[in-house]
């Protein structure tokens, strides 16, 4: 049966008010979500507010007993993985230049608030798997809890060449008993 020019019907046409309408509706809803992420960060650092500010590397620090290149992934406190410590700078994700001497340890981080951990300060070294918003293979991250503040805080990197986290956990906690049994005398 031919079809009459009355019978045809031309596609739908876009209701564009609708469609600019929901765009605006999702851009202030990703807005808003931003913004309490934003605000409960701040809460976080206003938490934390406690927490004293982080040393500086001394002017001579000695030789270096070992170097890493690689990641810092963030701070948290120690034993809670997920508990992250957002003060001075400690949440801020980065790439990070390790170097352990006599003195302690020291992080140089490109575009974040660089610290240094004493000697004395240096509770234990170990490898995990993961520390707050990263999770990695067991074993592929170094984790260093130290203490400042009176608070305990395990900080997570991750070398460029993970082989050489062993290395660094050991010689971290031989350093830590040499310092812990020097003390006791």
């Amino acid at each position: 049966m031919p079809y009459t020019a009355a019978e045809q019907k031309s596609a739908e046409v876009t209701d564009w008010a609708a469609r600019v309408g929901w765009l605006v509706g999702l851009a202030l809803f990703v807005a808003l979500v931003y913004w309490l992420m934003r605000e409960g960060w701040k809460w976080r650092v206003t938490l934390q507010g406690d927490l004293p500010e982080l040393p500086s590397a001394p002017d001579e620090p000695g030789p270096a007993k070992l170097t890493m290149s690689g990641r810092y992934h963030g701070s948290t406190t120690a034993g809670q993985w997920l508990d992250r410590i957002v003060a001075h700078g400690l949440g801020t994700r980065s790439r990070a230049e390790l170097t352990l001497t006599d003195a302690g340890l020291d992080v140089v981080r490109p575009g974040a608030a660089d610290f240094f951990v004493p000697a004395g300060a240096l509770r234990e070294a170990r490898l995990d798997k993961g520390i707050a918003g990263k999770v990695l293979t067991e074993g592929g991250l170094l984790v260093v809890t130290w203490e400042h503040g009176g608070k305990l805080i395990d900080s997570g990197f991750r070398s460029d060449h993970a082989a050489e986290h062993n290395e660094w956990a050991e010689t971290l906690n031989d350093m830590i008993n040499k310092t812990e049994t020097e003390g006791a005398r």
